[in-house]
């Protein structure tokens, strides 16, 4: 079992878009562009988000893509669940017929495990991402800043 492409890009290109869409809406072509996603498959998934009522698309020039709500609303199990990302660690899909048409000796386990993994990424905020994309950038920036200026470098010495 495993998390699919398509779940991946999913929660990778709603991250980027909510992180830029304060300055209007987010196209495509950019998340496509600065995520190395292809432009045809995010059209594909950002239809099946629209669909899912996580995101709105603006027409037009200046056109592009906003959250539908507020980011702190979303989950990444619900941006899963609308791209249509299995999450099931059973090898019957929930029907109980894994071993010659009955429940395998280990069904309860990878069912408890399907349960916990839904319940985490339910818990797991569209906003919690965007801070922790926001928390990384500014150290990143203040590592950087730090490297460069070679005063701050000989007064920590």
């Amino acid at each position: 079992m495993r998390l699919t492409t398509k779940g991946r890009f999913a929660v990778t290109a709603m991250i980027d878009l909510a992180l830029r869409q304060d300055g209007g809406p987010v196209t495509l072509a950019g998340i496509a562009e600065r995520q190395k996603i292809s432009l045809s498959y995010l059209e594909q998934l950002f239809g099946k988000l629209r669909r899912h009522e996580l995101v709105s698309s603006v027409r037009g020039p200046g056109g592009g893509y906003c959250l539908a709500k507020a980011d702190a609303e979303i989950t990444v199990a619900d941006i899963i669940q609308a791209v249509d990302e299995p999450l099931d660690a059973t090898q019957c899909g929930g029907k109980q017929n894994c071993h010659d048409e009955h429940r395998c000796m280990t069904h309860d386990l990878w069912t408890n495990l399907n349960k916990r993994m839904y319940e985490y990424l339910h818990s797991v905020k569209l906003g919690d991402l965007v801070r922790q994309q926001h928390e990384r950038i500014r150290d990143e920036k203040v590592v950087r800043d730090h490297r460069g200026n070679p005063r701050s470098m000989a007064a920590s010495a």
